[in-house]
């Protein structure tokens, strides 16, 4: 196997090393140092003995923020892609000596069959860079999995006499597509949906704990009718629940129909058997749903459905941390310390909202990513072109911004303190909020104008408990409606809002559960 073994480094950086390039010193000021120091430089900053770690990698997902999205690493890099590749490439021999009229593929023993799962169960990294090792031969990197897995094969005589079996009547896209949906359906069952239901479970709890916190509400930015904390973070667990079943529900399909769709190479070899039913029984053996309608390439709609769901439901966590951004610039929250952490580098006292500044950023990344993965996927040259190929390697990387975002998000939730004394500050320096319920009222009562009174009472002007009462006290209606007026403050006119925390719970559990 000698063959196999890269004895040579590239050295594209040689020229450089030599020879510099020519940043004119006129246009960068900066670049004061000798011609003979800047290439030092540049031949230490370009060195190729750097190794790949934390501090080298270029994606900060891969560097700064390795720790928080490495349960994503095994499943969505290279790693993973080839991993399930293995496993396609191996359930689809295992399925062609099920069918009795391949007859050149007998029924394998129980010996051989597990041998094979030994080969997926046992799959690691040494693997892979034996993959890899063939792929810089084939400088294709389905083909490299094929010759993988019959060299491992080769040592186990009952598979070894039909290794020419392995990758039979496929196009590399039935490999591909098959994996990318394996690694999807893994990614967000194990990693993605978790994260999702910590943060929903969380502002479920805000939500009941602060059910009866009134809270001034703000529309246009100006004070507006009162409602509670908790209601307010209610509905960003309904919102975030809804996208989160929404994606429960995408069917995850796959093709395996060969190189058009259509069965051509199969029926070439095995005009007799039902490919169609082969295939559709192999794809959903997988867990996956089958797409019979298909060129080359499945056809990516349900990518696309669950990039724009994931998009939603970050645009709702993005709207939920600017939301509490806000808040804490209110001073209705304030935020735990950390002894040893520092707020600003000039400025001491600052204790910032950066989980939550943290969490946008990442997400807006992420939904750039997934708004080009959602439209460019569905679209692809006749029956096939390769634009797709590259465009799904960046899948991680969407999914590690979203997973990063949310684990932000649930950081900054952690350190949130309800300061009441703040939030029962405003709502006592706005008795104007109370013009609604008044003139509500005194429409009841036919009360002419009440509108326009109110209007005239209280805009742009200063409110007081006072001349709300006294304003109350001259109303001609019922004394029953004044005594009910009267006892009305900012702090209990929350309408429906304390039951709306309370019962966000079961509300959460119906939509995911599918009952409503």
């Amino acid at each position: 196997m000698a063959l196999f073994n890269a004895t040579h480094i590239p050295t594209t950086f040689n020229t450089l090393r030599t020879n510099p390039l020519p940043f004119p010193s006129s246009h960068f000021s900066f670049l004061s140092l000798s011609h003979t120091t800047a290439a030092t430089n540049m031949s230490r900053l370009s060195s190729a003995d750097f190794q790949l770690s934390t501090i080298t990698a270029l994606s900060p997902l891969d560097g700064r923020y390795r720790d928080k999205v490495q349960d994503l690493a095994p499943i969505m890099g290279e790693y993973g892609l080839n991993y399930y590749r293995v496993i396609v490439e191996i359930k689809w021999l295992m399925k062609l000596s099920e069918i009795s009229e391949i007859t050149e593929v007998p029924p394998f023993s129980e010996d051989a069959k597990s041998f094979l799962q030994g080969l997926i169960d046992h799959f690691g990294e040494a693997d892979v860079n034996e993959i890899k090792r063939f792929e810089k031969i084939t400088n294709h990197d389905v083909k490299a999995v094929e010759y993988f897995l019959k060299l491992k094969c080769q040592s186990n005589a009952e598979i070894a006499k039909v290794l020419e079996f392995f990758h039979f009547a496929c196009t590399s896209e039935d490999i591909n597509n098959l994996a990318h949906a394996l690694m999807l359906k893994e990614a967000m069952d194990s990693v993605m949906f978790p994260a999702m239901d910590k943060i929903i479970k969380a502002l479920c709890t805000m939500a009941k704990d602060n059910a009866d916190v009134s809270m001034l509400s703000r529309t246009h930015g100006q004070p507006a009718s009162p409602t509670t904390l908790g209601k307010e973070m209610a509905i960003f667990a309904v919102r975030l629940s809804r996208e989160r079943k929404e994606l429960s529900q995408v069917e995850i399909l796959g093709k395996f129909a060969g190189a058009v769709g259509n069965y051509n190479a199969h029926l070439s070899a095995y005009p007799d058997v039902k490919w169609p039913v082969i295939a559709q029984d192999f794809v959903r053996s997988l867990g996956l749903c089958f797409n019979p309608y298909v060129a080359q390439i499945e056809t990516h709609d349900y990518m696309a459905k669950i990039f724009h769901s994931f998009i939603q439901f970050n645009n709702i966590l993005i709207d939920f941390d600017r939301d509490v951004w806000g808040y804490i610039s209110l001073g209705y929250f304030k935020q735990t310390t950390k002894a040893g952490e520092i707020g600003s580098s000039t400025m001491p006292h600052k204790v910032n909202p950066i989980d939550f500044e943290n969490s946008e950023g990442n997400l807006g990344v992420a939904n750039g990513g997934f708004s080009h993965l959602s439209m460019k996927l569905p679209i692809s040259r006749w029956q096939r072109d390769l634009t797709d190929s590259t465009v799904l390697r960046t899948m991680g990387v969407n999914f590690g911004h979203s997973l990063l975002a949310y684990k932000s998000t649930l950081q900054g939730i952690g350190k949130l303190q309800v300061n009441e004394a703040r939030l029962s500050e405003d709502l006592n320096q706005c008795w104007e909020v109370l013009a609604e319920p008044i003139q509500t009222v005194m429409r009841r009562y036919n009360v002419p104008e009440p509108y326009e009174k109110l209007k005239e009472l209280t805009r742009g002007k200063a409110i007081t408990k006072e001349s709300l009462r006294d304003f109350i006290e001259g109303l001609d209606i019922p004394q029953n409606a004044k005594t009910y007026l009267l006892k009305l403050t900012p702090h209990t006119y929350v309408g429906t809002a304390v039951e709306l925390a309370r019962t966000v719970e079961h509300e959460v559990n119906n939509i995911l559960n599918g009952a409503i």
